[in-house]
């Protein structure tokens, strides 16, 4: 699979297409990365996706994301695409004339494109389905995913992350929450109390939710689980929040190394503790917890 930053750059001619933000890769993209796939493999044609990264709403409106770019490389990897087309979301290529966009996909001469009914592109968002429908041979396009009465959509599940409710965005997201970030030295407290954990670096714009969670971590010496507190940090209280994860039968360095942690189950919220003794007894209570719920089916945490 090859990652270009430029739609010229994916040279997958006569192929099928998928485009859009794909922020998440929530269920209602995951059925249309799935049409893509089986369309692909139908026809024995290359598939290709084509998405932006950061979002509008970040570029222009400071909102937080759920996937960064590295996060939603790795979301999108399962549906076997050839090649992504990871395109920089910049304000001189927010003023990108309609019309090159479309000269850059007929380049590439699409047996089809598969896009969602709310696909906009181009300076202002002035082009459309209308535009879009005279590049491919074949257009097919995605209405909205419902959950319940509501359509599935970034938005919520951003939503619900800011209110701690991490089971009803996996619900949306189809999979846990995935963050990925680089372990950095901390204040190594947790040493000292036999709960040493691993701090990730993540961007400000990444949307956390806050609480303590249990969490399934991919690391270079393998899987493991464990449970995650993810707050502010106490010298820098208005910035973004710090993930700190502590991994469940491991020992060993981290430091430097890249994590993929997954969010499964919130334990509880957060709270002040009246001493040493106090805090040693909520981590007990929060392994346990977190041991349980790992534990358990993923249809049933």
């Amino acid at each position: 699979m090859r990652i270009v930053t430029d739609v010229p750059e994916l040279d997958v001619r006569g192929g099928v297409l998928a485009i859009g933000n794909f922020d998440g890769v929530h269920r209602g993209h995951r059925a249309l990365l799935d049409r893509m796939r089986r369309w692909a493999d139908e026809e024995g044609r290359p598939s290709a996706v084509v998405t932006f990264f950061p979002p509008a709403k970040v570029l222009f409106r400071g909102a937080s994301y759920l996937s960064s770019r590295q996060e939603k490389i790795e979301l999108l990897r399962p549906f076997g695409p050839d090649a992504i087309a990871v395109v920089p979301f910049t304000h001189d290529y927010a003023r990108t004339d309609k019309e090159a966009f479309l000269a850059e996909l007929a380049e590439l001469r699409p047996r089809a494109v598969v896009v969602g009914e709310d696909f906009r592109f181009g300076r202002h968002r002035a082009g459309g389905l209308d535009d879009l429908q005279h590049v491919p041979e074949r257009l097919e396009v995605f209405g909205l995913r419902l959950d319940g009465d509501a359509p599935i959509s970034s938005s919520r599940i951003r939503e619900h992350l800011a209110a701690g409710e991490i089971e009803a965005a996996n619900r949306l997201l189809g999979e846990p929450y995935l963050a990925i970030g680089t372990v950095t030295a901390g204040d190594r407290r947790g040493r000292t109390i036999g709960v040493p954990t691993a701090n990730l670096e993540l961007p400000p714009e990444k949307a956390l939710p806050l609480g303590v969670f249990a969490v399934r971590a991919d690391t270079p010496h393998g899987t493991f689980g464990g449970m995650a507190n993810v707050g502010p940090r106490p010298s820098f209280p208005d910035g973004a929040p710090r993930l700190e994860a502590h991994l469940f039968d491991f020992a060993g360095d981290l430091y430097d190394a890249a994590l993929q942690v997954r969010f499964l189950t919130r334990l509880r919220g957060q709270r002040r503790f009246d001493g040493l003794d106090d805090l040693k007894a909520q981590l007990d209570a929060d392994r346990a917890a977190a041991r349980r719920a790992l534990a358990q089916p993923p249809g049933r945490r």
